[in-house]
């Protein structure tokens, strides 16, 4: 499986709107191939949109989108309200949760780590070992790293009922020691850290 996640900065005060449209355009869409979750930003960097589609392959995406765009409706009459569109193609980690139609909480936190070549094997060795305790205090959504886009990046989300208990989930974690795995030693790989909190539109599948 890979997964497409589309991120589309907008103009301010457009959310709303670009949901709106979307969600009228969605059940046509839908009927080619299913959308996994759809965001928008709360903290972090404002007015974006942030929609995950999964595929087979490429090959499976390239013709899903071809057909998609013979559609009536599709794609969403949004153009007036983007500034920005980014793509990333992802590939799951072994651990990563499949991706279906969950209601989980109301608050997403996106955490994007960019490491140097090389860097994502070790991550994904050391998270094998601790990931099911993390998990016993908030779902993990999806742990994958980049294929396309933007590489040597590693994603990961999280669900969490609210700001207050991602605050305490994450003190908890730190203070019995569950949570961040440890370093492994050996130079710093990572280049880069990034942040996002984000909430799932009506229709996203994800809630």
């Amino acid at each position: 499986m890979i997964i497409e996640m589309r991120t589309y900065t907008l103009q301010p005060g457009t959310v709303a709107s670009f949901e709106e449209r979307f969600a009228q355009a969605l059940p046509a869409r839908a009927q080619v191939s299913p959308l996994a979750a759809f965001w928008h930003t709360e903290v972090g960097p404002l007015n974006r949109v942030i929609h995950v589609w999964p595929y087979e392959d490429l090959a499976a995406r390239t013709r899903l989108r071809e057909e998609a765009t013979k559609l009536p409706g599709w794609p969403p009459n949004v153009r007036e309200f983007e500034v920005e569109l980014q793509s990333d193609i992802y590939l799951p980690a072994p651990f990563s949760p499949a991706l279906e139609p969950r209601q989980l909480g109301g608050l997403y936190e996106i955490r994007i780590y960019t490491f140097k070549p090389g860097g994502i094997q070790g991550v994904i060795d050391r998270w094998s070992g601790h990931i099911a305790r993390r998990q016993e205090l908030s779902p993990l959504v999806g742990a994958w790293y980049s294929e396309l886009g933007g590489l040597n990046k590693w994603c990961h989300i999280w669900a969490y009922k609210d700001a207050g208990e991602r605050f305490r989930i994450r003190e908890e974690a730190r203070a019995k020691g569950i949570w961040p795995p440890p370093s492994g030693g050996g130079p710093n790989m990572m280049i880069r850290q990034e942040n996002m909190l984000v909430i799932p539109a009506a229709f996203s599948p994800l809630r």
